[in-house]
């Protein structure tokens, strides 16, 4: 939001070039600055990322033709031109939109309208109006109006239109620090510093200079720097100009110092920089690009001339309060103070007494923002020290060594990656594609945007849209629903509920529509259906409901509590537990916690529903990795036959397991609708209500005791797993078994024990998420291995690798493994990380950076696939061949993106012998495949591909006679043949499914199909003043055997390393203590960005390995690289370690995860953390649940 102003500086004045006068001009700017000063002004790095794999060819591009234009709609320019110089105006029902192009058209509007809201990148209003439902009857949009545009030098400073926008501001103040004295431009270079980190691209492009002045966030991080350089904002009206500071208290809406309502912004005045002046900037967000900060600072100090006394401070703080904050009375306080320690220890001993952040405070994280208080001001301290130092070499002396790391921040370069995997044998034909990284055969349309995903459907005649509404209790009985005024709203159809289900509401676990009882914050109680989804979004928060609240078990330690479970306890078991713990050397007791994780996935929730006019017939389009759990939903509750109802999933946008048990419900609610209405019915769950309705990945609670040698050999452990189901079961038995038969991981332990129970919660039921329940339990399992080094003080891949399995033997369950691959894993991802020289770097690097540590691990992995049951791996396919030599293929199995429809196009093609161009792989659908079990759990594309190559076998053998006697002739002379002979063109492919069967009586059993081994090694270094960290090299080696397709299945263990690198770092889902969910979208939930990304990213496929189970001898990698991310976690638990270390702090410690910011920068204990404040747990309630 902005409100306007206008500029009252003469034309005379030297003009700014907004945007450099060309390419060269801009390269000759650019080329005057060193290296380290393009970091902090955000020049972009040359370094391209090494693509060693050959996955793609850049040389095959086509070049860019300078001389040719880009196309732009011919139509579109002429509109342009024709409206440029005339005022627009759109009216809709409720909001009338104005664009005035000359100021004092502006100035009336805002007379005329004084409570009208500016827009210019519409980044602050528009989210308002959508996400709050404020209404604004008039809203102006002054873009048009040169005035606003306009950038001047004048004496004092430059002045900026408040129209401009961030991208635009940064390439002024590019050129304005390239053409002035560096004693000027101290404040532009600062705010160059943050507009590097501020927001996206897209985002800077749109949002305006004005707009971020005027909307005042608490976390927006200019205002704090505008504030600390002194600007000043020219305001006009119809009245009249004049000036007001931007200040602290113009930032804290104080009366007197603000804008009135029929004032607009016109520009502001950015001052030049003075000789003894210096300005600083810093922030801390959950992710260092495109996140909003969780606390930001700018700080001013000016000396009195030629000496380090303070003549004037500024302190001011964002993500404090609800505005921007200063601190007045401790500048006051320290102006005539020498600029030294004893300054520096009462500086922060007033701040954090002036600016109190009470424990309950908005966003949470309180004793970390309190500490970020004090650790930007010592950053800001030492950043003077020096610049004294710089300005006075003989009168000031430099740095202490052990504070000059304080000074560096991290800086983004673009990734490198090497991917090596197995080349084809040269004896393959070239045609046939099995084994070659063919591209994702719609990658191209995902890039350009052609493909067409479940609400790309275009509107069908008489389609209405649904909106739901949920409940606001976690815990409450159903008193009464009011629906009246919703349907009295213009454009409501009808309010559907359960009692308008014809069948049977749900399952024996869970509902469509909540009836007698809510248990959950969100629950579905009753959806909306109106001519438009606005319409319905707007009746639906017209339903009334009364609740009488109900007892609330919100964690797992409630649970516990209440004796809360979904099920009975699952155990796996060898040995002597209790004989061994009392032979072992040393016995250490711990648990760890592991949070939720939202799957974020692109493309939310989405169904249409399409009645046929006869025989209670439905046509569903949908985003599922289940089309006949919806189809068998859906029948049930329209109590109908599953014959009658057609799912249908040409693609879905993303899942990871978030559209397995979820989407039959959706697509139940709006059949309902449908069935009432007898009209389509759209259902598209927006993103806040998709992170709303349902949970995630579970939270996990784990204990253990172990028991081990002095030498590091574990003997014993015994352990007991929790993990929050949430308020229904879902699939949290199937879950809870697996945490328990994976919990060890790559370890063979003699005396072995483990226990799971899934506790029964009132917050949204947690559902399959990728990995399904081994990153939870494989993490606990390296927490206690790395405990067991640290009681020991032994290298912790020393203590790992004698643990290991190394032979063949059988698992706590009795299965045979074989971990011979594993232990090449293991020994190649030391030998390829070079991890042992690199070890010795780090610890060489730490002692001589106290401020900044480095830390390294690596992790083995033992992960299986598949489900335990082999009905879970049944699959069939339809091939059609045509009279045109074409083939149709349909499979059981979803394309989710993980490509495969493209690996079961290789497997046709390599079957039947033919190019894949022949070759059409249409939707999941479950007309022609009925049946078909769920997408999941690493084994979706082998075992559909095993029925694709049983139905190609099938006609291939068909063929056989009409090939053999025309051995020269083409497939297309063939099909036509066989045709004329009357010989079947159509086959049908089924494949049995795996042997897999648990007996938890017994608690043995052929669990899972077979296991994928692996390890990573990667490096980190951390920030000990604010918690950041940065993912420097990651190595990854994959015994993937022989690779369908080996650019998929790279990426799939890339992808599932990011995914588990943001579940272990940074993903976080906060509840308050009722249990209203915080985290509703990527303002608040953080999954990670390209900033994430290791800046070395290696991945190594060994080699001449083989897979007797699975087709052509391959694996699965859909999940197996999700684990690995946490060796992230523990390099950063390295660091940290070394930073505890080097303060003194020896003692073994445990980490949360995900392991974000404030975990990271409070176990680096120090000085600054021990003079906070601490507030007792029972002195206040908190604004969030710590573990759910």
């Amino acid at each position: 939001m902005i409100r306007g102003n206008t500029s009252n500086h003469s034309k005379d004045k030297k003009a700014l070039k907004i945007l450099a006068s060309s390419s060269q001009s801009k390269k000759r700017e650019q080329d005057s600055f060193t290296p380290e000063t393009k970091q902090q002004l955000g020049f972009r790095h040359p370094r391209l990322a090494a693509m060693c794999s050959g996955l793609c060819q850049p040389g095959e591009f086509e070049p860019h033709d300078p001389t040719q234009d880009y196309i732009f709609p011919p139509e579109l320019i002429r509109m342009g031109e024709e409206n440029k110089e005339r005022t627009l105006v759109f009216s809709g029902k409720r909001t009338t939109w104005i664009s005035p192009i000359a100021l004092q058209e502006l100035l009336g509007l805002k007379a005329k309208y004084p409570n009208a809201p500016l827009v210019v990148g519409n980044t602050s209003i528009g989210l308002d109006m959508k996400m709050l439902g404020i209404h604004h009857p008039v809203v102006l949009y002054p873009a048009r109006i040169l005035d606003l545009h306009l950038a001047s030098m004048a004496n004092n400073g430059i002045v900026i239109g408040v129209a401009t926008n961030m991208a635009q501001l940064r390439d002024i103040l590019l050129n304005v620090v390239a053409e002035l004295p560096v004693v000027k431009t101290k404040i532009y270079r600062t705010l160059l510093k943050q507009l590097r980190t501020l927001a996206g691209e897209q985002i800077r492009n749109l949002a305006s200079l004005g707009g971020h002045i005027v909307s005042r966030g608490s976390t927006w991080d200019l205002n704090p720097v505008l504030a600390a350089g002194k600007a000043i904002l020219n305001l006009a009206s119809i009245d009249g100009t004049r000036q007001i500071p931007l200040n602290g208290e113009f930032l804290a809406r104080l009366p007197g110092t603000d804008l009135s309502p029929q004032e607009v912004l016109v520009s502001v005045l950015i001052p030049f920089s003075e000789e003894d002046e210096f300005v600083s900037a810093f922030r801390q967000a959950e992710r260092r690009k495109n996140a909003l900060s969780v606390t930001n600072a700018a700080m001013r100090v000016q000396f009195q001339p030629g000496t380090d006394v303070i003549g004037d401070l500024t302190i001011l703080y964002g993500g404090i309060g609800c505005t921007t904050v200063s601190a007045p009375n401790t500048c006051q306080v320290l102006q005539g103070r020498s600029w030294n320690e004893q300054m520096l220890d009462e500086a922060c001993r007033l701040v954090l007494e002036e600016i109190q952040l009470p424990p309950s405070a908005l966003g949470g994280k309180v004793e970390y923002r309190r500490t970020l208080l004090v650790s930007f001001f010592f950053r800001f301290y030492l950043e003077v020290l020096q610049g004294l130092k710089c300005m006075y070499p003989s009168k000031y002396p430099g740095l202490a060594k052990e504070n000059l790391s304080a000074l560096d921040e991290f800086h983004d370069y673009p990734p490198q990656g090497i991917q090596e995997y197995q080349e084809v044998d040269p004896q393959q034909s070239p045609q046939d594609p099995v084994g070659r990284p063919i591209m994702h055969e719609s990658g191209i349309k995902h890039a350009t945007g052609e493909a067409v995903y479940c609400d790309d459907i275009g509107p069908i005649d008489g389609q209405l849209y649904m909106a739901v509404v949920t409940s606001t209790r976690a815990h409450a009985k159903i008193l009464s629903i009011d629906t009246s005024e919703a349907l009295e709203t213009p454009g409501v159809v009808a309010v559907v509920s359960a009692a308008d289900i014809p069948g049977e509401n749900g399952d024996e676990n869970e509902q469509v529509f909540a009836e007698d009882e809510v248990i959950y914050v969100g629950h579905i109680i009753c959806g909306v259906v109106a001519e438009t989804y606005e319409l319905a979004k707007e009746a639906a928060r017209k339903v009334k409901i009364e609740y009488e609240d109900l007892e609330l078990i919100l964690t797992i330690e409630d649970s516990i509590q209440h004796n809360s479970y979904f099920s009975e306890e699952k155990k796996i078991e060898q040995g002597n537990i209790e004989e061994a713990f009392q032979t072992v050397d040393r016995i250490i007791d711990g648990e760890n916690h592991v949070g939720g994780q939202k799957h974020f996935y692109l493309e939310t929730n989405c169904t249409v529903v399409i009645p046929r006019k006869e025989d209670n017939e439905m046509d569903i389009h949908v985003a599922t990795q289940d089309a006949s759990g919806v189809q068998q939903l859906v029948a049930t509750t329209l109590n109908i036959q599953s014959s009658r109802i057609r799912c249908h999933t040409t693609r879905v946008g993303g899942a990871f397991g978030g559209k397995c048990t979820k989407p039959p419900f959706f697509a139940s609610a709006a059949a309902v609708a449908a069935h009432k209405t007898g009209r389509p019915v759209r259902f598209t769950l927006e993103r806040d209500v998709d992170m709303f309705v349902f949970g995630g990945r579970h939270p996990f609670l784990g204990k253990y005791r172990v028991g081990f040698m002095n030498d590091g050999r574990i003997k014993a452990v015994d352990l007991m797993y929790y993990v929050n189901g949430g308020c229904t079961l879902d699939n949290s038995d199937m879950l809870i078994a697996y945490v328990v038969l994976k919990s060890f991981n790559a370890y063979d332990i003699p005396n072995f024990r483990c226990r799971g129970r899934a506790c029964k919660t009132n917050l949204p039921s947690n559902t399959a998420f990728r990995g399904f329940g081994f990153p939870q339990s494989a993490l606990s399992a390296e927490m206690w291995v790395s405990a067991v080094a640290d009681e020991l003080s032994l290298p912790h891949d020393k203590v790992r690798e004698m643990n290991m399995f190394k032979t063949v033997t059988l698992t706590p369950f009795k299965e045979e493994v074989d971990p011979r691959n594993m232990v090449v894993c293991w020994k190649e991802c030391l030998g390829r990380s070079d991890y042992h020289n690199r070890r010795k770097a780090i610890e060489e690097f730490n002692k001589q950076n106290y401020w900044k540590q480095k830390g390294i691990a690596i992790i083995p992995m033992l992960f299986s696939v598949g489900f335990n049951a082999t009905c879970y791996h049944q699959a069939s396919a339809l091939v059609n061949v045509y009279l045109d030599g074409s083939v149709l293929v349909f499979c059981g199995g979803a394309e989710i993106g993980q490509g495969l429809y493209t690996k079961m196009l290789q497997v046709a093609s390599h079957e039947l012998k033919i190019p894949s161009s022949y070759i059409h792989f249409s939707e999941r659908s479950t007309v022609p495949i009925p049946n078909a079990l769920l997408t999941a759990g690493s084994i979706g594309t082998e075992v559909n591909a095993k029925a694709v190559q049983n139905a190609c076998q099938i006609l291939r053998k068909r063929l056989e006679p009409v090939i053999k006697n025309n051995p020269q002739g083409k497939w297309q002379d063939w099909i036509k043949k066989a045709f004329e002979e009357s010989i079947s063109l159509s086959a049908t492919g089924f494949f049995k499914g795996y042997f897999a069967n648990m007996d938890w009586e017994t608690g043995e059993g052929h669990v899972l199909p077979y296991f994928v081994f692996g390890a990573a090694c990667s490096e980190v270094e951390i920030d000990c003043l604010t918690g950041d960290h940065k993912n420097l090299r990651t190595d990854i080696v994959m015994d993937a055997c022989y690779s369908i397709n080996p650019g998929i299945d790279i990426g799939q263990i890339e992808g599932g390393f990011m995914q588990g690198l943001g579940l272990y770092t940074q993903e976080e889902i906060k509840f308050s203590p009722e249990g209203e969910q915080y985290t509703q979208g990527p303002d608040t939930y953080k999954i990670p960005a390209v900033c994430d990304v290791p800046e070395q990213f290696r991945i190594y496929l060994l080699p001449n390995t083989r897979n007797p189970v699975a087709i052509y001898s391959s694996k699965g990698m859909g999940e197996a690289g999700l684990f690995l991310g946490s060796s992230v976690f523990f390099a950063i638990k390295d660091a940290v370690a070394a930073a505890r270390k080097e303060r003194g702090l020896n003692g073994i410690f445990t980490l949360d995860s995900p392991l974000n910011i404030a975990r990271i920068r409070m176990a680096c204990a120090d000085h600054f953390t021990e003079m906070i404040p601490k507030d007792a747990p029972e002195t206040y309630k908190p604004w969030a649940i710590d573990r759910n």
